[in-house]
């Protein structure tokens, strides 16, 4: 009888979830499945911003830029427009219906919030169209878009927020000619001459993008290099895309302001110089969505950024409450932001815990080419080289790379030096989103380069110089 009261005491925890996108829904999805009561509080609509207005959108606009770079390479491969004259002059004949492929994309993020919806709904989530404010660890004051108000009472509450663009003072978009991230897909025709305004992930995914789509694109960088967080072999070889392509990158640049003539805009550089150009896009970070979330008054720590403070398990200074996703600031990746939601229910319903290790994520940049890493890099070898090593492959070298006239990316193997423990990878090239795959798994399984060289890869295949770089890296017993 007494395991019956103690399981009838704990039955079904009450959870509450502040935001659904993928830190949210996952959360939901995996404590609903554990017997827990779920409610979510989300104001956008499911899936949040990665869904709708960010990742999602801007991967299918990247896939349309995609087709374009193919096709503008297909001469290489002896194809060319029927009745053209074969010298590549037919990619000029190519144009983007720009209306058309932002219809597309918006109804694709669309959809695929409706399928989170319908995913929760069906396995008996509550859904909340409206704001959640914590008035108490467990506490959770609502007001519905619908003008209702009232308290939700949890043992747990998971704050999943995320965050939003980060705006200048002097250069404040307007959706008209000045853009951030969420307003691009406001644009009826590719732009004439778009200047982008920041140089990491975002700035240069769609400085790719939109130079694919047709654009003359100038890339405003205030650092030495693009991407100035990723391996700078990768950032150079991108910068060399770029510049092939006519992309120009204004580096060691700081944009000052940004103005609206009334048919163009005009950014003036901190040093005085002036860009001009027919629209512009701000990409210049984000900001957590944490204030009015009651985090003061409940006793939950953020840092100077704004960024709630968590640990490996998700949860916050305040017992009971936990955060995932970019709110935290940990890592802005929506694969980042599922992990640690299903971390934090694992942990606040005593399932299997595995805390998140941020050296075993895999992250990709959609440029063309994409650009992969996981686990340790380049700095990390340099710092220390008596425990790190690397073998590199350009794959100019792979077959299947030339068959698919591919002049551009490589592969990096970084190992542990004496046991050979992959400990990192990076691989720039065509769909190297998929082709990180299994360096990830070798890193999160501790798995050697004998174990990635040993593993039959297809040939003719990209994949093949994973392991042929692995093999380069052996150990002799």
């Amino acid at each position: 009888m007494g395991d019956v009261s103690v399981q009838t005491e704990f039955a079904n925890p009450k959870l509450v979830v502040i935001g659904g996108g993928p830190g949210g829904y996952e959360a939901a999805l995996v404590a609903s499945s554990l017997g827990a009561e779920v409610t979510v509080i989300e104001q956008q609509g499911m899936g949040g911003s990665a869904v709708l207005t960010d990742v999602v959108p801007s991967k299918t606009l990247i896939a349309s830029a995609d087709t374009m770079n193919r096709f503008a390479e297909a001469k290489d491969l002896g194809v060319h427009i029927v009745g053209g004259s074969g010298d590549g002059d037919e990619i000029n004949q190519l144009s983007v219906d720009l209306e058309k492929v932002n219809t597309r994309l918006l109804r694709l993020a669309a959809t695929q919030s409706r399928d989170i919806k319908r995913g929760l709904e069906r396995q008996g989530v509550h859904l909340v169209k409206g704001h959640g404010r914590l008035t108490s660890s467990n506490t959770v004051h609502v007001e519905t878009d619908e003008g209702l108000e009232y308290d939700l009472e949890a043992q747990f509450v998971l704050l999943a927020v995320g965050a939003y663009p980060r705006e200048l003072d002097t250069a404040k978009p307007d959706g008209e000619r000045i853009f951030n991230w969420k307003q691009v897909y406001q644009m009826r025709e590719i732009p004439e001459k778009l200047i982008v305004v920041g140089s990491g992930v975002t700035g240069a995914e769609f400085a790719s993008a939109y130079n694919g789509l047709g654009s003359d694109v100038t890339l405003i960088s205030s650092r030495d290099q693009v991407l100035p967080g990723e391996d700078s072999d990768a950032a150079a070889v991108l910068e060399n895309v770029f510049e092939r392509r006519g992309l120009t990158v204004l580096s060691r640049s700081r944009a000052d302001s940004v103005e609206n003539t009334g048919d163009g805009v005009l950014v003036t550089l901190a040093d005085g110089r002036k860009v001009q150009g027919s629209h512009c896009l701000l990409a210049v970070g984000s900001i957590p969505h944490t204030t009015d979330l009651g985090l003061e008054e409940v006793g939950v720590v953020t840092n100077k950024s704004g960024h709630i403070v968590v640990d490996a398990v998700s949860r916050t200074t305040v017992p009971g409450i936990y955060a995932a996703g970019d709110c935290t600031g940990v890592l802005p990746l929506a694969s980042v932001a599922a992990m640690q939601g299903r971390i934090a229910v694992a942990h606040q319903l005593g399932d299997a815990v595995r805390p998140l290790r941020t050296d075993q994520v895999a992250s990709n940049i959609f440029t063309s080419p994409e650009i992969a890493s996981v686990g340790v890099g380049q700095k990390d070898a340099k710092s220390d080289p008596s425990v790190i090593e690397y073998a590199a492959l350009q794959l100019s070298t792979n077959p299947r790379a030339k068959m698919m006239a591919v002049d551009d990316g490589f592969v990096k193997i970084f190992a542990r030096r004496g046991t050979g423990t992959v400990m990192g990878g990076v691989v720039v090239g065509p769909r190297a989103s998929e082709l990180i795959y299994p360096v990830a798994l070798a890193v999160t399984h501790n798995l050697s380069v004998d174990d990635l060289a040993d593993t039959f890869a297809v040939y003719p295949s990209l994949s093949g110089s994973i392991s042929e770089a692995a093999r380069r890296l052996h150990v002799h017993h």
